[in-house]
């Protein structure tokens, strides 16, 4: 199972790093949403089943889930939906302002 996590995380960062490369600024954002989620994969994967007792008195379970890797994605997951809201927010008056989401094109004067 963790194999098959890790091969999912690494074809993730493969297509957010491709969409991170690309001059469209709506590429870019979900780019960097997909890599942010490969990220979440990757806490998740690493976090994993514990062997033991938990830690807790009178429990003889021999496995349980660590909730910390869990509390850190659900934070995670709050902070990327709103920087991609700001980023969409921002790209959509960087297209107002300019008329294309091209970054090629957004460079300003041609001497600088």
């Amino acid at each position: 199972m963790e194999t098959l996590m890790s091969f999912l995380v690494g074809i993730l960062f493969m297509i957010g790093t491709y969409l991170i490369l690309a001059k469209g600024l709506l590429r870019i954002i979900l780019g960097t949403s997909i890599i942010s989620h490969a990220v979440h994969l990757l806490i998740l994967t690493m976090g994993g089943l514990k062997t033991g007792g938990p830690p807790l008195l009178g429990l003889k379970h021999t496995s349980y889930t660590d909730a910390l890797p869990q509390a850190l994605i659900l934070t995670a997951i709050v902070i990327n939906f709103a920087v991609t809201a700001l980023f969409l927010v921002l790209s959509y008056r960087a297209y107002k302002l300019v008329g294309t989401d091209d970054v090629g094109q957004m460079r300003g004067n041609a001497d600088e």
